[in-house]
């Protein structure tokens, strides 16, 4: 789990503020609001019970909590890295306000293109790129298996991966398959949004950054999704771009 080690490492630490677990979204608040996927299904999968409470945790120090990143319990590891997101403090000088499903759309353009994680601008992604492959544990008519990474990564001019490899602890290998030359993008609102991550071979972060905490909470504890979420105006998307300086 180097990357999540590393990524710990450059954290200032703060006092946990407030926790909520959704059903989609796990938001831990302490320098700001973090956010984290639940993955609720997978922690089911896992005979993990849904409604096993965290404790009490406000009060406590949050980079204690992000150390539960590297847990094998998703919904421990979820906790870890909302706590994570809530501890970094994001440069937003480098960050554009970009989608990055529009990236991809514009980068893919007859490319090869593998994607980690079914998004909502896949069926988009088909008609533009040269060839689509999309990995998913939970597949959909037209995806490959999450074993296929080995055969599509390596001949792939573009890689997407959802951020909620962190939480499942396959980053680290699916990295080691993308090519050299190609583009990686790492995304989703989960994306730790640190330069640690464009030291392992990533070249694009895409994520999120909670602007109402007040207002993102209340909607996380109704079951929001993120498309919901957004609509709010609580949340941003923003994109930062591996520089010179960063590697």
């Amino acid at each position: 789990m180097d990357i999540l080690e590393d990524i710990i490492g450059t954290l200032r630490d703060e006092t946990v503020k407030e926790v909520r677990r959704g059903l989609h979204w796990t938001a831990v608040v302490s320098r700001s609001c973090g956010l984290a996927s639940t993955l609720m299904r997978e922690s089911c999968q896992d005979g993990q019970k849904e409604g096993e409470p965290f404790g009490l945790l406000a009060g406590q120090p949050a980079r204690e909590l992000a150390r539960l990143a590297a847990s094998s319990e998703i919904l421990k590891a979820s906790l870890g890295l909302a706590a994570i997101n809530s501890l970094i403090e994001v440069d937003m000088s480098r960050c554009a306000d970009i989608n990055a499903g529009d990236l991809l759309m514009e980068k893919g353009r007859g490319k090869n293109l593998s994607v980690i994680g079914h998004f909502p601008f896949t069926d988009d992604l088909r008609k533009v790129a040269k060839n689509l492959w999309v990995m998913e544990k939970w597949q959909r008519p037209g995806d490959y298996p999450e074993a296929d990474a080995e055969t599509y990564l390596p001949r792939s001019d573009i890689v997407a991966i959802s951020s909620t490899t962190l939480i499942n602890h396959t980053l680290s290998r699916l990295l080691i398959l993308c090519p050299e030359k190609g583009l990686t993008v790492l995304l989703g609102p989960t994306t730790p949004m640190t330069d640690v991550l464009f030291a392992y071979g990533v070249d694009v972060i895409s994520g999120s950054a909670v602007m109402d905490t007040k207002l993102a909470l209340k909607y996380i504890s109704e079951g929001a999704n993120f498309r919901q979420l957004k609509r709010t105006g609580a949340i941003r998307l923003i994109t930062m771009m591996k520089t010179k300086t960063t590697g």
